[in-house]
């Protein structure tokens, strides 16, 4: 539920773990879940293996193209992110006034460790607001394990930092975390500052590559009620 309705979700390029993880969560949550691909198949043979492990749980959750996916009310862009402006772009048309949920990271694996890459506008999400001039951006989720998403049964726990140009947007998501128990959602400015947030996921997956782990990000001290959240 959402301010004490039935929000509609759909995830563009959803198959992906993060994807399936957000999607999976938000419908046991009671989201309305709309899973996208280029192949609809895909996609919903993507559903059946997500929510096999958890028949006792009620969920709206369906494959479909990723067209479809784009007219659900708040969309999520999962795509990789070298691949972001070929897949969403076509779709400008149909996401113009909508809500559009970043949540990719330019990440490149060396050695031991993952690297921040810096793409095209700065962050993924800038580049996403380049391919979609006509939506309201937001940049969220990065530092989510996908893992743990994936696990109905593993509690949730951690912060989510969420940045946009758009006040309308960033209440939205606000509230999409709000729907995950366990998450706390941050303020985290404009989408200027969506490139130092997806960057540091690098750090991130590095520490969890290393203590063999899935941790997340918690910030001590802040007290989100005092920002008056979303604005």
């Amino acid at each position: 539920m959402c301010n004490g309705r039935r929000v509609k979700v759909g995830i563009i390029g959803g198959t992906g773990p993060l994807g399936r993880g957000l999607a999976l969560r938000l419908a046991a949550a009671g989201a309305q879940v709309v899973v996208g691909s280029r192949s609809a198949e895909r996609a919903a043979a993507t559903v059946a293996g997500a929510v096999a492990p958890w028949g006792g749980h009620r969920m709206s959750l369906a494959g479909a193209s990723n067209a479809e996916a784009a007219e659900a009310e708040i969309v999520v862009a999962a795509t990789p992110w070298e691949g972001a402006v070929e897949t969403l772009a076509p779709l400008a048309s149909g996401l113009a006034e909508k809500v559009v949920v970043s949540v990719g990271n330019a990440l490149l694996k060396s050695g031991g460790e993952m690297h921040a890459l810096v793409p095209p506008r700065g962050s993924v999400a800038q580049l996403v607001q380049s391919a979609l001039p006509d939506s309201m951006v937001a940049a969220a989720f990065h530092h989510l394990p996908a893992h743990d998403l994936l696990d109905l049964a593993r509690p949730m726990e951690g912060d989510v930092l969420v940045c946009s140009d758009q006040p309308e947007a960033k209440k939205s998501t606000l509230e999409l975390v709000s729907l995950l128990g366990g998450l706390r959602g941050l303020d985290a400015g404009s989408l200027s500052q969506a490139g130092a947030i997806e960057a540091f996921t690098a750090v991130l997956v590095t520490l969890n590559m290393r203590y063999r782990c899935h941790a997340t990000v918690r910030i001590g001290g802040i007290d989100p009620g005092a920002t008056g959240g979303g604005r």
